[in-house]
Protein backbone atom coordinates (compact mmCIF):
# COMPACT_ATOMS: atom_id res chain seq x y z
CA UNK A 1 0.00 0.00 0.00
CA UNK A 2 1.05 3.57 -0.65
CA UNK A 3 1.16 6.49 1.06
CA UNK A 4 1.40 10.13 0.31
CA UNK A 5 3.33 12.33 2.50
CA UNK A 6 3.58 15.77 2.50
CA UNK A 7 4.48 18.52 5.53
CA UNK A 8 3.90 22.16 5.74
CA UNK A 9 6.91 22.29 7.39
CA UNK A 10 8.89 21.33 4.65
CA UNK A 11 8.69 23.13 0.72
CA UNK A 12 5.57 22.47 -0.71
CA UNK A 13 6.17 20.20 -4.30
CA UNK A 14 7.07 22.93 -7.67
CA UNK A 15 5.48 20.32 -9.74
CA UNK A 16 3.60 17.30 -10.16
CA UNK A 17 4.97 15.16 -7.67
CA UNK A 18 4.76 14.66 -3.95
CA UNK A 19 7.35 15.45 -0.98
CA UNK A 20 7.45 11.76 -0.22
CA UNK A 21 5.99 8.55 -0.50
CA UNK A 22 5.90 5.57 2.27
CA UNK A 23 5.62 1.98 0.57
CA UNK A 24 6.80 -1.84 1.58
CA UNK A 25 8.49 -0.67 4.95
CA UNK A 26 10.06 2.34 3.20
CA UNK A 27 9.94 6.14 2.85
CA UNK A 28 10.97 7.56 -0.39
CA UNK A 29 11.26 11.06 -0.58
CA UNK A 30 11.37 13.30 -3.33
CA UNK A 31 14.63 15.53 -4.03
CA UNK A 32 14.73 18.49 -1.71
CA UNK A 33 16.34 21.90 -2.88
CA UNK A 34 17.17 24.57 -0.02
CA UNK A 35 13.83 26.38 -0.31
CA UNK A 36 13.27 28.19 2.80
CA UNK A 37 9.22 26.82 3.56
CA UNK A 38 8.52 29.97 5.21
CA UNK A 39 9.27 32.47 2.20
CA UNK A 40 9.69 30.28 -0.37
CA UNK A 41 13.19 31.16 -1.47
CA UNK A 42 16.54 29.69 -1.86
CA UNK A 43 19.20 30.87 0.71
CA UNK A 44 22.53 32.37 -1.04
CA UNK A 45 24.92 30.15 -1.24
CA UNK A 46 26.08 26.26 -1.32
CA UNK A 47 26.22 25.93 2.75
CA UNK A 48 23.11 27.52 3.47
CA UNK A 49 21.07 25.23 0.89
CA UNK A 50 22.59 22.08 1.89
CA UNK A 51 21.46 23.15 5.24
CA UNK A 52 18.26 23.87 4.26
CA UNK A 53 18.00 20.87 1.93
CA UNK A 54 18.57 18.38 5.08
CA UNK A 55 16.40 20.42 7.33
CA UNK A 56 13.34 20.15 4.72
CA UNK A 57 14.11 16.10 4.88
CA UNK A 58 14.50 16.01 8.76
CA UNK A 59 10.75 17.77 8.76
CA UNK A 60 9.27 15.34 6.20
CA UNK A 61 11.00 12.34 8.08
CA UNK A 62 9.70 13.78 10.94
CA UNK A 63 6.27 13.36 9.39
CA UNK A 64 6.42 9.89 9.51
CA UNK A 65 8.73 9.69 13.20
CA UNK A 66 11.76 8.98 11.46
CA UNK A 67 15.36 10.71 11.72
CA UNK A 68 18.57 11.05 9.81
CA UNK A 69 19.15 7.93 11.38
CA UNK A 70 16.56 5.59 9.92
CA UNK A 71 17.81 6.63 6.49
CA UNK A 72 19.52 4.02 4.21
CA UNK A 73 20.50 5.97 0.89
CA UNK A 74 20.83 9.17 -0.04
CA UNK A 75 21.24 10.93 -3.59
CA UNK A 76 23.12 14.25 -3.54
CA UNK A 77 23.18 16.73 -6.85
CA UNK A 78 25.28 19.48 -7.21
CA UNK A 79 25.00 22.21 -9.74
CA UNK A 80 29.00 21.97 -9.45
CA UNK A 81 31.43 19.01 -8.39
CA UNK A 82 33.55 22.08 -6.62
CA UNK A 83 30.91 22.37 -4.38
CA UNK A 84 31.57 18.71 -2.75
CA UNK A 85 33.53 19.40 0.14
CA UNK A 86 31.36 21.79 1.43
CA UNK A 87 28.59 19.87 1.05
CA UNK A 88 30.12 16.82 2.76
CA UNK A 89 31.25 18.40 5.63
CA UNK A 90 27.15 19.57 6.75
CA UNK A 91 26.09 16.63 5.13
CA UNK A 92 28.38 14.63 8.01
CA UNK A 93 27.50 16.88 10.79
CA UNK A 94 24.00 16.65 9.80
CA UNK A 95 24.55 12.50 10.16
CA UNK A 96 26.98 12.49 12.96
CA UNK A 97 28.13 9.07 12.06
CA UNK A 98 25.51 6.59 11.42
CA UNK A 99 25.95 7.43 7.26
CA UNK A 100 23.62 5.87 4.74
CA UNK A 101 24.79 4.81 1.48
CA UNK A 102 24.99 7.64 -0.77
CA UNK A 103 25.79 8.74 -4.24
CA UNK A 104 26.83 12.08 -5.27
CA UNK A 105 26.55 13.43 -8.98
CA UNK A 106 26.89 16.50 -10.64
CA UNK A 107 24.10 17.89 -12.87
CA UNK A 108 23.61 20.96 -15.71
CA UNK A 109 21.05 22.06 -13.80
CA UNK A 110 18.41 22.03 -11.11
CA UNK A 111 15.18 23.55 -10.27
CA UNK A 112 14.43 27.53 -9.05
CA UNK A 113 18.22 28.25 -9.76
CA UNK A 114 19.06 25.54 -6.92
CA UNK A 115 22.47 24.32 -6.06
CA UNK A 116 22.27 21.07 -4.16
CA UNK A 117 19.52 18.88 -3.82
CA UNK A 118 19.25 15.84 -1.31
CA UNK A 119 16.85 12.63 -1.71
CA UNK A 120 16.54 9.97 0.40
CA UNK A 121 15.29 6.42 0.99
CA UNK A 122 14.38 5.53 4.73
CA UNK A 123 13.76 2.37 6.78
CA UNK A 124 10.07 2.92 8.61
CA UNK A 125 9.70 1.69 12.06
Amino acid sequence: MKKIINTKKAPAAIGPYVQAVSANGFLFTSGQLGIDPLTGHLPEGIDSQARRSLENLKEILAQEGLTLDDVVKTTVFVKDLADFAAVNAIYQDAFGVNFPARSCVQVAALPAGGLVEIEVIACLK
